[in-house]
């Protein structure tokens, strides 16, 4: 018997599960995938959004402010990535700065005091590569960058060393409720908790379906990347977003938490909840978009593309309560700025279990802290391939990464065996030839530290990420 149950191993999913272990439960994580992060997790802007980003008076505004101020603490604790760059949303003419002050207004009413409404010398002054047709734009000093799937990693290896157990493969179902506790039925066991907590990304609604909910539907938005080189990265000092739409925030122009550049994504309504295919003709358009705040990006730099899934909700705003159904807590709907937002989610999550008839002691023994996996090199490193010392012996050229790293990387408390798995918390792959010259060596290592057979190590494990087609890259190096 559980005393929680938390289905789904995404950000918002792995923020609730460190937060409830700093006490005395018994909590229980449900994946259906392979790994934690594999959804919209891993594939999101990585950015952490500003308190003027979502409406006064919604869940999102409440919760998007009080998240950006948690991080700093969080990776002082877990050393998952984030660096503070401030953001700028770019107008070019009358109609643009009026929603300029819109935006400037809705966040003063939500207490921000990072706010600046800047032009003319202070605009290329921040960003010297800047569209000169930028006329006005509002700064917020407070915006940042993480790296959205190290994030969640750190957080469920903290939750695991607090004592929650995290079960992969493991898909919901269907869902019991009895009068003092719920039967949940996955693949591989039946599972009893006495609270359910239902934080299943774009799959929230039908988990809440299985106990006749039918209040809320998730209607999926597909966004589209590209990922460019690190070389391209000083083009760019600050997040840059255009004016937003009613689809969004629209085409952003950013460089990743590692440094690399990258521009997207677009919104579009699907039905399929597993497509995240990216297609030529929409990329071409996130360029064109993109070269209006940024115009001399070289798309020649292309390491990839990819696409996420945004769980919007029909309802427009994140649902955060507990359901008609007693100790059934539905987290849904959490589209942006739900990375921003997940540590605050995660603590309001905890008052509403409490409010339920939960009771929460905290623990003597909570361990705050995470080592990380990466580790910085500085000018003196002096790595090299097949050096006999793991500490040195460089297995990714391009991210620098070492055999110790990715050893340390497969035996941390959540299962690996895929290479992605490996370039999730690594890098390795990531770089210039994306894994062309490391992939083998990796799954050599992989083998070898779980004495298994080399070809029982997969790319991708169970996820249904697509590769990009390397035609498809090729295409967009040529695009102008």
């Amino acid at each position: 018997m559980y005393d929680v149950v938390i289905i789904g191993a995404g950000v918002v999913g792995s923020a609730i599960a460190r937060n409830l272990s700093r006490y005395n439960l018994k909590i229980g994580i449900l994946e259906k995938e392979d790994d934690v992060s594999t959804g919209a997790s891993k594939a999101n802007s990585g950015i952490v959004h500003g308190g003027y980003a979502a409406k006064y008076g919604t869940l999102k505004g409440q919760l998007c402010g009080k998240g950006n101020k948690m991080y700093r603490k969080l990776q002082e604790e877990l050393n998952f990535g984030y660096r503070k760059t401030g953001a700028l949303v770019i107008g070019f003419n009358e109609e643009d700065e009026k929603k300029i002050k819109e935006l400037y207004e809705n966040g003063l009413k939500m207490g921000c005091d990072d706010l600046e409404i800047i032009r003319g010398d202070k605009l290329k002054e921040i960003e010297p590569n800047l569209n000169s047709d930028v006329t006005v734009a509002l700064y917020a000093k407070s915006v940042g960058v993480t790296s959205p799937y190290e994030f969640t990693i750190a957080l469920v290896e903290n939750a695991i060393s607090n004592g929650v157990e995290l079960k992969l493969l493991s898909e919901v179902l269907s869902i019991e409720n009895l009068e003092e506790k719920f039967i949940v039925h996955t693949n591989k066991e039946d599972i009893e908790a006495r609270y359910v907590i239902n934080a299943a990304g774009q799959y929230s609604d039908k988990i809440a379906n299985m106990l006749g909910m039918d209040d809320f539907k998730i209607m999926p938005k597909k966004g589209q990347y590209i990922l460019m080189g690190k070389d391209q990265g000083h083009l760019v000092n600050t997040v840059i977003f255009q004016v937003p739409t009613d689809k969004g925030k629209g085409i952003l122009v950013t460089t990743t938490y590692h440094g690399n550049f990258m521009i997207g994504p677009n919104s579009e309504e699907i039905s399929d909840k597993d497509d995240v295919a990216t297609t030529t003709e929409t990329l071409k358009d996130v360029i064109i978009a993109a070269r209006r705040s940024i115009p001399d990006f070289d798309v020649r730099k292309t390491l990839t593309t990819f696409s996420g899934i945004r769980a919007s909700s029909n309802t427009g705003d994140f649902i955060i309560e507990e359901s008609h159904v007693k100790r059934f807590i539905n987290v849904a709907g959490i589209d942006s700025p739900g990375l921003t937002s997940s540590p605050a989610i995660a603590e309001m999550v905890a008052d509403i279990l409490v409010k339920s008839g939960l009771v929460l002691q905290e623990k003597d023994n909570f361990i705050s802290y995470r080592k990380g996996i990466i580790v910085k090199k500085d000018n003196n490193f002096h790595g090299k391939i097949d050096d006999e010392d793991p500490a040195k012996n460089i297995i990714c050229r391009c991210e620098v990464v070492t055999e110790a790293e990715i050893v340390d990387a497969i035996h941390r408390n959540i299962p690996i065996n895929s290479t992605d798995a490996i370039k999730r918390r690594t890098r390795a792959g990531m770089g210039t030839c994306q894994a062309n010259f490391c992939r083998s060596r990796v799954k050599a290592i992989i083998a070898r530290e779980l004495n298994i057979d080399v070809d029982k190590v997969t790319v991708r494990g169970n996820s249904s990420s697509k590769t990009p087609v390397r035609a498809e890259i090729n295409l967009i190096r040529k695009l102008k």
